[in-house]
């Protein structure tokens, strides 16, 4: 029934004038002026008849969206790559009207009420943002900040917290990495003691994802001095109350239209109203939460991936040597097409692992399996293709030498490579005993 009320939702959003106003703009100049910054993907042809998981639903989604992208972010992205710094409530108020921050979240708090298959739709478009810094930041605000919010917050919290954000009236940032905790959740160190109706927060956050511009952070403390798979929980935290500092924004490798933050905690008065559900459960919610985030990971960078290959193709297909394009030598085209069927083969796994999660199976081994393979295929789809851009690929003017930066990340956020294959070996039962 539900499923049923958010795709009629989704029908009448699309086709009323306040699903997206398609405004004028002037575009600025793009990358790479000689190679097309239109998307071609290899299953640009597909169909909803065609599609294992996707309705005419879904594909109408997409296509909303991309018409978003086409006119409200690519022809901005080289100026925000260049700021360090895209306009997340600008975006995210465009993207929260049109009801692209809510896909599958409840009605009755803004969202379409769909299932998790539109959220993956909704990423692999965002994937044709000529960036990897904003679908990052739009990702953190979709499935990594408020999955747990919206399963087990009280109604008060969700009405605070969950609306404006799905709304885009408000940016959400993840407060879980430290600096002497990524990967190893269990290892985090900050505290909220509770001190009579409230807790108080002590700690710091690092690598945090919208930090500068966040009204508020999904929090992961400490709440307790329990086993340590125990004692944490989520805290909705706004981050205009006293005692929370930003250090500073972070100079990274890539993502570089993304602000990452570092953020300290002194003595940070919040309500007890607002922790997530129950004390202790805060580290099975966040685990519950990657399985989404990682999906959603994958599914994004499958589609940068398609592009990226695209682009190469037609590149190589332009730039010659020894008197004829590169395209033609064996070993450029065969590498290619190696590369495009890699990206098949994961996009056939993210979407068999999306078709299970929405039946309400566990897909931790298959997530963690995708998650592994996006971030290595990524780095061999970068290094390639660069390969083949020759010097131009060494340059900042194209867009693989923005990807090559921005891609590795792929296999270090959202839990490293290395995390991925304890979790499938936990599943496959080859870890040592103890």
């Amino acid at each position: 029934m539900a499923l049923r009320e958010g795709t009629q939702r989704l029908n009448l959003l699309i086709n009323s004038r306040n699903f997206y106003k398609f405004t004028s703009f002037v575009g600025v100049r793009s990358l790479s002026e000689n190679v097309s910054s239109n998307p071609v993907t290899a299953s640009a042809s597909e169909t909803a008849g065609d599609h294992l998981i996707y309705t005419q639903e879904h594909f109408a989604l997409k296509e909303s969206l991309r018409k978003i992208i086409n006119q409200e972010i690519n022809p901005y992205v080289d100026q925000w790559e260049a700021e360090g710094k895209f306009p997340a409530h600008k975006i995210f108020k465009i993207l929260g009207s049109a009801g692209f921050l809510g896909v599958n979240k409840p009605v009755e708090y803004g969202g379409l009420g769909l299932d998790f298959s539109y959220s993956v739709a909704v990423s692999e478009e965002l994937g044709n943002i000529r960036c990897g810094g904003i679908p990052m930041a739009i990702g953190v605000q979709t499935d990594m900040t408020t999955p747990a919010l919206a399963r087990f917050g009280s109604a008060e919290l969700k009405k605070e917290f969950l609306l404006p954000s799905i709304m885009g009236d408000k940016v959400a940032c993840l407060g879980v990495s430290e600096v002497g905790a990524g990967s190893d959740v269990s290892s985090i160190m900050t505290k909220a003691v509770r001190k009579g109706d409230e807790y108080v927060i002590n700690g710091g956050k690092m690598w945090t994802t919208n930090g500068t511009q966040a009204d508020w952070m999904c929090l992961l403390a400490n709440t307790s001095d329990g086993p340590p798979h125990r004692n944490k929980s989520l805290i909705c935290l706004p981050m205009n109350l006293p005692g929370v500092h930003i250090a500073r924004k972070i100079d990274k490798l890539g993502m570089w239209s993304s602000d990452t933050a570092e953020v300290f905690f002194d003595d940070v008065h919040v309500p007890c109203k607002n922790i997530i559900g129950q004390e202790g459960m805060g580290f099975t919610y966040q685990m519950l939460q990657f399985q989404e985030e990682r999906l959603w990971a994958v599914a994004n960078i499958t589609t940068t991936m398609d592009n990226i290959i695209q682009e190469t193709i037609q590149y190589t297909r332009q730039r010659k040597i020894f008197k004829q394009p590169v395209l033609y030598h064996q070993a450029v085209h065969f590498r290619l097409a190696e590369l495009q069927t890699e990206v098949e083969l994961l996009r056939s796994l993210l979407h068999r692992a999306t078709a299970l999660y929405i039946k309400g199976n566990d897909v931790t081994k298959l997530a963690s399996m995708a998650k592994l393979k996006g971030g290595r295929l990524s780095r061999e789809v970068a290094d390639s293709c660069l390969q083949y851009w020759g010097g131009m690929g060494f340059t900042s003017d194209v867009q693989i030498s923005r990807f090559y930066r921005d891609s590795r990340l792929m296999s270090i956020g959202g839990g490293a490579d290395e995390v991925m294959l304890g979790i499938i070996c936990k599943y496959m039962d080859t870890l040592p005993r103890k």
